[in-house]
């Protein structure tokens, strides 16, 4: 599954450490997430679409 964390990461000048510190999880699996490696759980990716002002459809393509 595509999705553009890295995208909204970099736009807010974060690096992958300080996204995880805000998520509650680790730099690697932030890391994991963006390279499509891992799928997060539904609260991770609700959290995830919360920390950005987005919806969890806008960060992640469910088509892909």
């Amino acid at each position: 599954m595509k999705n553009v964390v890295r995208q909204l990461r970099g736009a807010r000048d974060l690096s992958q450490a300080d996204l995880g510190a805000a998520l509650g999880v680790s730099r690697q699996t932030v890391n994991s997430i963006e390279t499509g490696r891992y799928l997060p759980s539904l609260p991770l990716a609700i959290a995830i679409a919360r920390f950005f002002g987005t919806t969890v459809e806008e960060v992640f393509d469910v088509d892909s």
